[in-house]
């Protein structure tokens, strides 16, 4: 809903234009006629071949008879045509052949039989043989009973009275209650914009028409399907559709089946005819067939209304428009809506002043279309109401007020306060309003900005030296309003004394020149120091002299607090960034006078080794990933991969006490898993202020027997490549470094032969954020028996390069252990 104003059309009530409009409303007329006339074809022949059958005039004759019947009885030609069809008696279907004609020519108009022939005919029969709309096929309208044929042409006929489309809802209903166990009715039309309006209903709870009284252009509308589609959307299974559709209702299982059938209405969007009952049970075919007539019957009636937002009750609506648009207050023209028992049951709004405005803001022709009780139900059973009915049943003015009206508008309550005059006019009701709430609301907004923002105005009379503060400047100042606005003089005695001089400026040049003034200052209240801007101008006489200055003070402590912890925060920032460099400058070179070579390559005993190191990609903190490969006293090789947790200084110093001390040990003649539980409590020992952890392979290869002795704390295990095969040693027992006191290690033994690839690593090379260590696992055995390959070939760059250009969160070590195929020649 929109509450901007809509432009008033400017209409002169001159004899020239009301003339003009005649001769075009005329001419709008007959040619919708004549496209009705072209749409139903079939149905106009079918009409006029009865009225020949039954008169035995010509066909020009038979129009002319159907055109003269229309004109006496206030129908439409179309109708008329539906109304004699409707009348025809059923009788049982002719035989195929009589007296030895065949069916052809005992079905002919010009047999001596045919009237026989076309009374035998089923009205509501033949009618689904005449051209249907898009999406329907002669399957899908099977012939429907004589009942429905009855309720049909009963409803041809009762159309004929209907005036707009909420007496067409109530129409409908009223005749489909029996034949089709109508319960409700309803029927939307398509304004441009794609939505749909609720135009007519009949038998839905008011909340529920006031609910779904505008639909916007949504999926999951079935009204809009059955009009986009051009095919009736038949709802039989609640449960199930209530998945698909926004179904009408609440519950939505009051009304278990439901049907939307299109009418062709020659719109932009055309409209569709909803029909809701609360029988649970598919509709019958004789039933949707029956429905889809009704839409036909419909069309006519339909397109002869207009959209309720522009229509007119005849050339007064037109003239009491005209009026209203040159008032300059509220004022609106109603038009009474009884009920069938001639009741009034509503009020509908068919002109409006432009300045007239309601609760929910509409304005203007915004109003035209609108009923009272449907967008202001709560008037019911008010003294307004019953002025309305009063005035409208004996014609004296009514006069009352004020009144207090109160609606929840998009869930908040809007209140408003008039008195209301109402006049009769012809057969409606011309009602005006004075609004008493309009001051005290533009002040109550004002109020709120104010609080809101944080701001007041203030005016200062220069010649009478009278200075005017709002409630919140008092608020702002921290002053009491018993105290009164400071004055020019008191002013500085609370400013800062370094804004005394630059505010007391400009303040000269506002008062002197008349230059606008927006500075920022602070004060010194009971509760601290505030931060305040200023915005001022001045009010010049005839001379150019200042006489008034008006303008408002806004408190910008919190924001400038804000500011100062943003500025304080990103100084810490600052610092701690510097700090960090600082400290992996220092791991940084500490990393490197531990592993000096990032790449290398190896000759120990009859192995060949190639190492790399791959540092992370952070640009901060540098990981505790090492590697050791040396030849040992005894001739044997020690192999070690470790890992240490975390990052920093920290892990860097604890990666070279590990490293340093696993060599010593095992050269000094320390056992693989002695070595492990005496590293595991150095760590407990040493780290008991940041817990550390880490992981390590522990390996040792003897060239007299080519076996390799290994052992391991929590760490990935090793990777054999062997005879076009990739596999991951099984793991000993093993431990994580620095998680239990009482660790248990064991020791596994693994044969080398010519050709093989023993892979050493760490998990920075398997790992990959949000991937399951398995997939990790697998990448990196298929990397590996693809770049080294079975025959010894390929290179550790190679199987580095894409782990190069990825992204890398932790750092990697990467040891291969290779034995050369020419070992075995050299043996032999």
């Amino acid at each position: 809903m929109t509450s901007e104003s809509v432009e008033s059309e400017k209409a002169a009530a001159v004899p020239e234009v009301v003339a003009l409009a005649k001769v075009v409303a005329k001419l709008r007329t007959e040619n919708e006629r004549l496209e009705r006339l072209l749409s139903t074809t079939g149905v106009l022949e079918r009409a006029k071949g009865v009225v020949m059958a039954q008169s035995g005039c010509s066909a020009t004759a038979a129009y002319d008879t159907l055109t003269h019947r229309a004109n006496l009885a206030g129908r439409t030609l179309m109708e008329e045509c539906w109304t004699v069809l409707g009348r025809l008696p059923s009788r049982p279907p002719a035989p195929a052949e009589r007296d030895g004609q065949s069916a052809a020519s005992a079905g002919s108009p010009d047999s001596l039989d045919s009237l026989d022939s076309l009374d035998s005919l089923d009205s509501l029969d033949s009618l689904d043989r005449l051209p249907r709309q898009a999406g329907e096929s002669v399957l899908d309208s099977p012939p429907t009973s004589l009942e429905h044929a009855a309720a049909l042409s009963a409803l041809g006929e009762a159309l004929t009275r209907v005036a707009n489309r909420q007496e067409l809802a109530h129409c409908l209903r009223e005749h489909l209650a029996g034949a089709a166990a109508a319960d409700a009715v309803m029927i939307y039309a398509g304004p441009v914009d794609g939505g749909l309006d609720l135009v007519g209903h009949s038998g839905l709870p008011a909340s529920v028409a006031a609910q779904w009284r505008r639909v916007p252009p949504l999926a999951g509308v079935a009204a809009m399907e059955a009009i986009r589609s051009q095919e009736a959307v038949w709802l039989e299974d609640a449960a199930r559709d209530k998945e698909r559709y926004l179904l009408i209702g609440e519950p939505p299982g009051q009304w278990p089946t439901r049907a939307w059938v299109p009418v062709d209405t020659g719109g932009v969007v055309g409209a569709a005819i909803g029909v809701l009952r609360t029988v649970d049970a598919p509709f019958p075919a004789a039933t949707r067939s029956l429905l889809r007539a009704v839409a036909r019957l419909c069309a006519g009636r339909l397109r002869a209304f207009d959209t309720p937002r522009r229509r007119a009750a005849g050339r007064a609506t037109e003239l009491v428009q005209a009026t209203f648009d040159v008032l300059s207050g509220p004022a609106v023209l109603l038009t009474p809506l009884y009920a069938p028992s001639g009741e009034v049951e509503d009020f509908r709004i068919d002109a409006a002043a432009p300045e007239s405005v309601d609760v929910a803001g509409r304005r203007g022709r915004q109003l035209v279309g609108l009923r009272i009780l449907e967008c202001y139900p709560t008037i019911v059973g008010s003294p307004l109401w019953q002025g309305y009915l009063d005035t409208l049943a004996t014609g004296r003015p009514f006069s009352g007020g004020p009144f207090d009206y109160e609606e929840v508008v998009a869930g908040v309550p809007r209140t408003s306060c008039f008195s209301a005059r109402v006049a009769r006019l012809g057969d409606g009701l011309l009602t005006s309003w004075v609004r008493h709430d309009v001051t005290e609301r533009r002040r109550q907004r004002l109020e709120d900005v104010q609080r809101l923002g944080n701001l007041g105005w203030a005016e200062w009379n220069l010649v009478t030296d009278t200075v005017t503060w709002s409630p919140q400047v008092y608020t702002i100042f921290d002053r009491d309003p018993a105290l009164g606005p400071m004055t020019r003089e008191e002013l500085p005695d609370h400013l800062l004394a370094e804004d005394v001089p630059v505010l007391s400026q400009v303040a000269r040049r506002l008062l002197d020149e008349g230059r606008p003034v927006d500075r920022p200052f602070r004060i010194t209240t009971a509760s601290g120091v505030r931060h305040l801007r200023v915005v001022a101008e001045a009010v010049l006489d005839a001379n150019g002299s200042p006489v008034e200055v008006h303008g408002f003070f806004q408190d910008l402590t919190a924001q400038r607090r804000a500011e100062l912890a943003l500025v304080e925060s990103e100084r810490a920032v600052v610092s701690q960034r510097g700090v960090l460099e600082t400290e992996r400058t220092v791991a940084d070179r500490l990393q490197h006078a531990l592993l000096p070579l990032p790449e290398q390559s190896l000759k120990l005993a009859d192995l060949r080794v190639d190492v790399a190191y791959l540092p992370s990609d952070d640009g901060v903190n540098v990981g505790g990933d090492w590697y050791s490969a040396l030849e040992m006293p005894d001739g044997t090789v020690l192999f070690a991969v470790g890992d240490v947790a975390g990052h920093g200084i920290d892990a860097v110093a604890t990666m070279a006490q590990l490293r340093f001390t696993a060599k010593g040990m095992v050269i000094t003649g320390s056992s693989l898993t002695g070595a492990l539980d005496r590293l595991n409590t150095l760590l407990l020992h040493t780290s008991q202020a940041h817990s550390t952890t880490a992981t390590m392979v522990l390996a040792v290869y003897d060239p007299k027997d080519r076996s390799l002795t290994w052992a391991h704390a929590g760490h990935p295990p090793p990777l054999l490549l062997r005879g076009g095969r990739a596999e991951y040693l099984r793991h000993p027992k093993g431990m994580l470094l620095g998680a239990d006191p009482k660790p248990s290690y064991s020791e596994a033994v693994c044969r080398l032969e010519p050709g093989d690839h023993l892979l050493l690593y760490t998990d920075g090379l398997i790992e990959r954020p949000r991937e399951h260590i398995d997939e990790g696992f697998t990448r990196l055995a298929d990397a590996a028996l693809r770049e080294l390959g079975a025959d010894g070939g390929g290179s550790l760059g190679a199987l580095l390069d894409p782990l190069r250009r990825s992204e890398r969160r932790d750092d990697v070590c990467f040891l291969d252990v290779h034995m050369p195929s020419d070992t075995a020649r050299a043996d032999s």
